[in-house]
């Protein structure tokens, strides 16, 4: 089997708000959003990244032990402070701290303003 022939891939979020939630996507990766009747998309060098699509029902998941998240984005930054006041700036909730492990990478835990986690990652 040779797979599917893709010729774009978003990654699409319900939300009820679909400003706010396009908007904090747009900022952090530096993109437009264009609106449409009930989904906006969020453009970086003119290519679609992210999609978010009107749900009036989302219902924010409540990481980690609440309402199951469906998914979630890892972003490796060079400068996570950077990364953090960006995203803080832009309406994020800091979900979880980075901790302090052996391993060679480390990450702190986001929510969009619509309750999708996501992730700054980088190198120690």
């Amino acid at each position: 089997m040779t797979g599917l022939r893709i010729k774009m891939q978003v990654i699409v979020f319900d939300a009820a708000d679909l400003a706010s939630v396009s908007t904090f996507w747009a900022g952090v990766l530096g993109g437009t959003v264009k609106t449409y009747d009930d989904r906006h998309m969020v453009f970086v060098n003119d290519e679609p990244r992210i999609g978010i699509q009107h749900a009036p029902n989302h219902v924010r998941p409540d990481w980690p032990d609440g309402t199951q998240q469906q998914m979630h984005l890892d972003f490796w930054v060079e400068d996570a402070a950077e990364a953090h006041e960006l995203v803080m700036s832009l309406g994020a909730t800091l979900l979880q701290a980075a901790e302090e492990t052996d391993a060679p990478d480390t990450f702190q835990v986001y929510a969009d303003p619509a309750g999708h986690p996501f992730c700054i990652c980088w190198m120690k």
